[in-house]
């Protein structure tokens, strides 16, 4: 299935660096079809890069960052969609804990920017501000991925007074199986039009992850 170039199907997944089951992922993201697929949790490691190129591959989709200052997310594109520019954005390790990155690419004239914040709150504020302040601007740009915190805390606050947040009346999507919290997002600046929201389900879903992914159509500005 090919999107309208007017229209992205935008994903954002946490697939648990392909350990839960690669088959099942691979399943999810081929029946969605997205065009532009942001993931938290890749494979790392010595074949991480490589594990993540041939899933790009199994799903029909390119890898467009992934690896190096990246670390903990990725970007894949679908084939048709233009890439004018990208970068991993490697992140301060506040905590000490999971070095983590940010992969930044624009598509189609679009800016996304693919997050897994911190689980630790100072750490996570401090790359919310750094994120915000360096490479969020104000139109043509979506931020997704897994926020790791409840729409009630102070993350979620800081980013929709800026963004729209493109399934406000969403559910749970952690864990995969009986969901009870909603921590994965896509928002995107005001000027873009973000359409049907759905958080996928079925066999697949729950087998393949401890995340369920979030689908979003949006509309680009003419």
């Amino acid at each position: 299935m090919t999107s309208p170039l007017d229209r992205l199907r935008v994903m954002t997944y946490n697939v648990k660096g392909l350990h839960v089951s690669r088959p099942d992922v691979i399943a999810v993201v081929r029946a969605a079809a997205p065009d532009v697929l942001g993931v938290q949790e890749p494979p790392r490691g010595l074949l991480g890069r490589w594990r993540m190129w041939r899933f790009a591959r199994a799903v029909g989709m390119r890898t467009v960052v992934n690896g190096r200052g990246a670390r903990t997310t990725a970007l894949l594109v679908a084939p048709g969609r233009s890439v004018s520019e990208r970068s991993a954005l490697r992140l301060p390790n506040l905590s000490g804990r999971t070095k983590r990155g940010v992969a930044v690419a624009t598509v189609d004239g679009i800016r996304f920017v693919v997050v897994h914040l911190s689980l630790v709150r100072d750490e996570r504020a401090a790359h919310l501000s750094e994120l915000l302040r360096d490479h969020v601007p104000a139109t043509r740009t979506v931020v997704l991925g897994d926020l790791n915190e409840l729409p009630d805390g102070p993350t979620w606050t800081r980013l929709t007074s800026v963004l729209v947040d493109a399934d406000p009346a969403g559910g749970p999507t952690f864990p995969a199986v009986d969901p009870q919290h909603r921590i994965d997002a896509v928002l995107t600046t005001p000027d873009l039009l973000p359409g049907a929201a759905t958080i996928l389900s079925g066999p697949e879903v729950l087998h393949a992850s401890d995340h369920r992914p979030l689908l979003v159509e949006v509309t680009l500005p003419q």
